[in-house]
C-alpha cells in the first residue's frame, strides 16, 4: 500500500465521500433544528431558564461526539433527567442543580469503570421492543398539546408537513425531508402572515456562548448529602436510556459500538455541561432517530454538528428559527413515532406464534412506561417481570426419576434440569425417604447447581435419609456444580 492510499485510509468516511458529508451535515442541522423547541420545553419541566436546557443540549452533543462510544447517536437535555431533578432546583435552587449534574457525571464515569454496561445483557428482546414501542408512545403524547387549542391553520400544516416527508424522498434523498418540510412551511406561514405557534413562543433563546465556572454552593458534606441521593438517580436513569438507545442504533446500523466508552462518555459530558451551567442530560432516542433512520446519518459528525448548529441558529439566527411553527416541528416528531414503533411486534401473526409470557412483558413494560412517563421505571419493571416468567418456567424443566436395583439394595435417582432456588424448593419432597433402601445414589449429569438454595437442599436430603440410618452419595457433577457444592455443603444450615 502506498503512503497516499494508506493517508487516504486515515480519512473519516466523511471526508472521503463528498455524499456521506452531505448527509451528516444535513442530518444534524435537521436535529438542531428539532431540538430547540424540545430543550426548552425540558427545561420547563427542570424549572429553569430556557437557555439552561439550550446549553446542555450543545454541551452534551459536542462532547459526546468525541468521547461517546456510538456514533451518530445524539445525546442531549432529555425529559427523564428534567423529572429527576426537577424537584432539587424547586426545593435548593438552581446551584444545586448545576452540583448535582457535575456528580451524576462523576457517578457515571465510575459506574462506566466498573461495567455497568456488561448489565445490558440482561435486558430481554420482549423488553427492548416494548422500550421502543412505549418510546414512539411518548413522543406522540409529547406532541398532542401542540395541536390542542390551536389556531386551525395548524391541523393542515400539520398534514402537509407529513405528506412532504413521505412524498420528497420518492423525488430525491438529496435532502432530508424533514429539512425540506421545515423549510417549506416557515416560508408558508411567514409569506402569508399565517398566525399560529412558533418556536418563539416556547421561550427566548440565547444570545450569547455559555460560560465555564464553579456552582454556586457551598462545598459541604452537607450540600453532598443534598445533592447525592438526586444525583445517583439522574445517572441510573441517563445510562439507561443511554446504553439501550445505543443497543436501538447497533441494530438499526447493523453495527457495534462500545457500551463501557458510552458509559464513560456519557459521564464526561454531564460534567461539563454542569460546569458550563447546564441541566444535563442523557442520549434521547427521538433525536436519535432522526439523525440515524430519516436523515441517514452513521457518524459522529452529525453528532457534533447538531450541537453545533444549534448555538449557532440561536445566536446568529436567533429570530428566523424563532419564526418556525411548531407544527413543521409537530410533524417531524410525528414521522418519528411511525418510524420509531414496531410495527411487526403487533401484526396478528407475531402475535399468534409469540409466547404469551413474552407478549406479556412487552405489553407491561409499555404500559409502565406511559404511566410513568419514565423509560427507566419500564424497564426495570419489564426486565424482572420477564425474569419472574423464566424462572417459573425453568422451574417446572426439573424432573426427577428413580430406578431400584434388582437385588433392593440401592436406588438411583437421576435429576434433569436447572437447579436453582424456584426449582430445587420442590426437590426435597421427590425423594422416598421411609421406603427406599439402604444406599441411595443421586445422579446429577444431566443437571447443574446454579445456587445456594440447591446446595442446602441436597444438605436437606442427604440429612432426612441420615436420621432413618441411610447412607446418600452424589455423582455425575459437572466441574463448576462440584465446586459449588462442594464449596457450601455442610455450611448452610445454622443448626
Amino acid at each position: 500500500m502506498s503512503p497516499a492510499s494508506y493517508l487516504r485510509g486515515l480519512k473519516p468516511d466523511w471526508l472521503r465521500d463528498p455524499k456521506v458529508w452531505r448527509t451528516e451535515v444535513l442530518g444534524g442541522l435537521v436535529v438542531a433544528l428539532a431540538l430547540i423547541p424540545e430543550a426548552i420545553s425540558f427545561s420547563i419541566i427542570a424549572g429553569v431558564d430556557p437557555a439552561v436546557g439550550l446549553f446542555a443540549s450543545f454541551t452534551m452533543a459536542v462532547v459526546i461526539s468525541v468521547v461517546g462510544g456510538r456514533r451518530a447517536m445524539i445525546s442531549a437535555a432529555t425529559g427523564a433527567v428534567a423529572l429527576v431533578i426537577a424537584p432539587l432546583n424547586r426545593e435548593h435552587g438552581f446551584g444545586y442543580l448545576v452540583a448535582a449534574v457535575i456528580l451524576a457525571g462523576v457517578f457515571q464515569v465510575v459506574l462506566g469503570a466498573l461495567g455497568v454496561a456488561k448489565l445490558l445483557r440482561f435486558i430481554p428482546r420482549s423488553v427492548m421492543v416494548g422500550f421502543v414501542n412505549s418510546l414512539a408512545i411518548l413522543v406522540f403524547m409529547a406532541q398532542i398539546p401542540e395541536m390542542r387549542d390551536v389556531p386551525w391553520a395548524v391541523y393542515p400544516l400539520v398534514i402537509g408537513g407529513l405528506a412532504l416527508m413521505v412524498f420528497f424522498p420518492k423525488v430525491t434523498t438529496v435532502v432530508p425531508a424533514p429539512l425540506v418540510s421545515i423549510v417549506i412551511l416557515t416560508v408558508i406561514t411567514v409569506g402569508a402572515a399565517i398566525a399560529v405557534p412558533t418556536v418563539g413562543d416556547k421561550g427566548a433563546l440565547p444570545s450569547s456562548l455559555p460560560v465555564p465556572g464553579l456552582p454556586d454552593v457551598p462545598f459541604t458534606l452537607d450540600t453532598l448529602t443534598t445533592i447525592a441521593p438526586y444525583a445517583f438517580a439522574m445517572a441510573l436513569v441517563g445510562l439507561m436510556e443511554s446504553l439501550m438507545t445505543a443497543k436501538l442504533v447497533d441494530d438499526i446500523t447493523d453495527s457495534r459500538s462500545d457500551k463501557t466508552r458510552e458509559s464513560v462518555g456519557q459521564g464526561i459530558a454531564n460534567i461539563v455541561t454542569g460546569f458550563f451551567g447546564g441541566m444535563g442530560g442523557c442520549a434521547m432516542i427521538g433525536q436519535t432517530m432522526i439523525n440515524v433512520k430519516v436523515s441517514g446519518a452513521r457518524t459522529r459528525l452529525s453528532t457534533f454538528l447538531a450541537g453545533a448548529f444549534l448555538m449557532v441558529l440561536c445566536i446568529a439566527f436567533g429570530p428566523i428559527v424563532s419564526d418556525i411553527p411548531m407544527a413543521a416541528l409537530v410533524a417531524v416528531m410525528i414521522m418519528v413515532c411511525f418510524a420509531t414503533f414496531d410495527w411487526h411486534s403487533i401484526a396478528p401473526k407475531t402475535l399468534r406464534r409469540m409466547p404469551t409470557g413474552e407478549i406479556a412483558v412487552m405489553v407491561i413494560t409499555v404500559v409502565a412506561v406511559v404511566a410513568s412517563h419514565n423509560l427507566a421505571v419500564g424497564v426495570v419493571i419489564g426486565s424482572v417481570t420477564a425474569m419472574v416468567i423464566f424462572a417459573k418456567r425453568v422451574a417446572h424443566l426439573a424432573e426427577v426419576t428413580a430406578v431400584t436395583d434388582p437385588d433392593g439394595t440401592s436406588v438411583v435417582y437421576r435429576v434433569t434440569g436447572e437447579l436453582f432456588f424456584a426449582s430445587s424448593n420442590d426437590l426435597v419432597g421427590q425423594f422416598d425417604y421411609a421406603g427406599d433402601p439402604g444406599r441411595v445414589v443421586i445422579d446429577l449429569s444431566a443437571a447443574h447447581i446454579w445456587d445456594a438454595s440447591t446446595v442446602a437442599a441436597l444438605d436437606a436430603i442427604e440429612t432426612k435419609y441420615a436420621q432413618r440410618g441411610k447412607t446418600v452419595e452424589i455423582t455425575g457433577l459437572n466441574t463448576p456444580s462440584a465446586d459449588l457444592h462442594a464449596r457450601l455443603t455442610g455450611e448452610l444450615s445454622g443448626h
